[in-house]
């Protein structure tokens, strides 16, 4: 297969509301893919439609060369979805999660077995398999979500915000976990709004947001959209709103996002304006307690395409 998930022109409406609006990208073996966006975005629903959960009202997802949708049985056995929601049973233990779903695939009983012990290394939780899920860390449960996604050995692992709610070392092993999989071929759809774990894993990132890509690339051709403009970060109190609307009016500053309490301002040269850049703020009625300067991430491009924060 040249392309495992191929996503042309995909757009879901719910009433009035346009979710996704022409959504079109592809995933190879072995890449991982990642939707990078806020909350309310359209990253679950473009996810939904993708595994088959949701019809689409225009375009089409097809996963290894068949078309997806909801009555599309001989797809959906190509995929792999970890939804943000868990997916296990608290009561069963970690093993027999795994054999539940892995009888629910059709798997014989040795190739189960044997393929259960594989998930179980990879997801960690070799040495608490037979302790109850209610009784596992969020992490771990989250961990053991993405186990049973991989069960089957599908050819694209669709992952829906992984992270949410774990604490940093569970996260890090979900993220090393994301790693060796797309290291062994597997194709692997991930969405975020962590722009951190989108430079750590993704081959290749689409930005997305109000429901459309608003571009795609890897993490160093996004960057050089923004021009190789820096980034100021401003937090304090006082008038901040009075102070974004002040720095929004000099020369060299190309975006102003503001959230209460910080300002984020992407800019031509960061040594050239930061004099200036505090000077404003403060004689608008901001009072400073931190400000923070950095070179081009995924969060500069992100402000730089939409004009506010990833994290709004």
């Amino acid at each position: 297969m040249d392309q495992v998930l191929d996503c042309a022109g995909l757009v879901r409406r719910f009433g009035d509301l346009v979710a996704v609006d022409d959504v079109s990208f592809t995933i190879a073996p072995g890449e991982t893919y990642g939707l990078l966006g806020p909350n309310g975005a359209g990253k679950t629903t473009t996810i939904s439609m993708v595994a088959g959960l949701l019809e689409p009202d225009a375009g089409a997802a097809r996963v290894a060369g068949i078309e997806i949708g909801p009555a599309a049985v001989d797809a959906k056995r190509h995929i792999g979805l970890v939804p943000q929601d868990l997916a296990i049973y608290p009561d069963l233990t970690g093993r027999e999660n795994l054999r539940f779903f892995a009888r629910l695939q059709g798997m014989a009983k040795d190739v189960r077995e044997s393929r259960m012990g594989e998930v179980l290394e990879v997801i960690g939780l070799v040495d608490r398999a037979d302790d109850l899920a209610k009784e596992y860390s969020g992490g771990m449960k989250r961990r053991l979500n993405i186990g049973i996604g991989l069960l089957h050995r599908p050819a694209l692992l669709v992952l829906d915000e992984p992270t949410v709610g774990v604490d940093p070392q569970s996260r890090n092993a979900i993220l090393e976990s994301v790693e060796a999989l797309s290291g062994e071929g597997m194709a692997v759809l991930y969405t975020t709004h962590y722009m951190e774990e989108a430079e750590r894993l993704c081959d290749r990132i689409g930005i997305i947001d109000h429901g459309s890509l608003q571009a795609e690339g890897t993490r160093d051709e996004l960057v050089r959209l923004t021009g190789e403009v820096d980034r100021i970060d401003l937090a304090g109190g006082g008038e901040v709103g009075a102070a974004a609307v002040a720095l929004g009016d000099l020369p060299g500053v190309h975006q102003v996002a503001e959230d209460g309490r910080t300002i984020t301002l992407t800019v031509v040269d960061a040594s050239a304006v930061l004099a200036e850049v505090v000077s404003t703020a403060a004689a608008a009625g901001m009072s400073l307690a931190d400000v923070e300067v950095s070179q081009p991430d995924l969060e500069a491009v992100f402000l730089h395409l939409t004009g506010r924060a990833l994290r709004d």
